[in-house]
């Protein structure tokens, strides 16, 4: 199958150098070199999620299988949908609502009810792209309204008889088996959904998700023999789930006090990408790659590495530990 890209994935940022940085290797740890037991309580698990279970007991199981006291998944699935599922473990848990209004993906088979051209078939799915308007159904989570979503893509990629299978990019928030109804309401012949699998969500894609047996097996085998290969391939370190966020490099000596609530000052920052507007939730980490918080940005990229004085971005959610950096005088 081709690879489609949602927005976020097209983006290709820039870094620009502020000012250029050293870091202390005493303090703090490159994320994949965290030791075992640091992974599992700040990690995140791509989960190939399978038919049956709702998503809460597929993130119940992977803390039963972990043996860990807190688990958190993002972006709800039916039980009879498969595919990715992000789990994120112990402390790092907070970071799923981080994935919630990214983009997804999904492969879908839908069944039309009556023969239809394939002229037809074509021209609906072109007008089911782009600004849609979707009524969420009966059983959801949330009012039912009418709400303005976003195709992204919806490609077709194979027809047999009544059979359509599809690949659709949307913004979060999109229910599948509600467009596929609406398509087939304007085809005039009537559709519902068959299967449905998810490709894409945020960061996370099919092509390194694992099931909840792979990670039994990894578990088992760390267990008996200490051998963290495999466990090591399964669980990654939570800052992947802001990968593709814009990002802020901090100094050091910045990392003790935005841990401790304080606002991140320009002069604080090290170099940061090129595609930070005014307003955007922006991801600052340290010099060693680890994520301090989460932020809203104050200015866009060009006056933040032009800026010498002034408040560059505002925390609103903080991860890192606020005893792992000690307060240092800047550079």
């Amino acid at each position: 199958m081709e690879e489609y890209k949602l927005p976020a994935e097209k983006i290709e940022p820039k870094i620009l150098i502020k000012k250029e940085g050293i870091t202390n290797e005493n303090f703090g740890c490159i994320p994949e070199k965290r030791n075992i037991k640091d992974l599992i309580n700040r990690g995140i698990i791509n989960i190939n999620k399978y038919s049956g279970p709702s998503s809460h007991q597929v993130s119940d199981y992977v803390q039963k299988i972990l043996n860990i006291k807190k688990s958190g998944h993002s972006g709800t699935l039916d039980p009879k949908v498969t595919g990715v599922l992000p789990v994120a473990l112990s402390d790092a848990t907070r970071i799923v609502q981080t994935l919630l209004p990214a983009g997804k993906e999904y492969v879908a088979l839908m069944r039309i009810h009556e023969e239809t051209s394939e002229d037809r078939i074509r021209r609906t799915f072109k007008k089911f792209t782009g600004e849609i308007n979707q009524l969420p159904p009966v059983r959801s989570a949330v009012k039912r309204r009418i709400r303005p979503r976003k195709v992204y893509y919806s490609e077709i990629l194979e027809i047999k008889d009544k059979h359509i299978l599809f690949v659709v990019g949307c913004e979060a928030g999109t229910y599948i088996r509600k467009l596929i109804h609406d398509m087939g309401k304007d085809m005039g012949s009537g559709a519902h959904m068959v299967q449905l699998v998810r490709t894409k969500a945020g960061p996370f894609q099919q092509k390194g998700w694992h099931s909840l047996q792979d990670l039994k097996d990894a578990y088992e085998i760390y267990k008996e023999t200490k051998e963290e290969t495999e466990l090591r391939r399964i669980i990654e370190p939570y800052e992947n789930a802001v990968k593709l966020l814009p990002k802020v490099w901090v100094f050091d000596s910045a990392v003790s006090n935005i841990c401790h609530g304080a606002p991140i000052a320009s002069q604080g920052i090290s170099k940061l990408t090129n595609n930070i507007r005014e307003n955007n939730l922006v991801a600052i980490m340290t010099l060693k790659n680890e994520l301090v918080c989460l932020g809203k940005s104050l200015m866009n990229s060009k006056e933040m590495k032009k800026s010498e004085e002034g408040i560059a971005v505002k925390p609103e959610k903080v991860f890192m530990e606020r005893s792992l950096y000690p307060i240092q005088k800047r550079p």
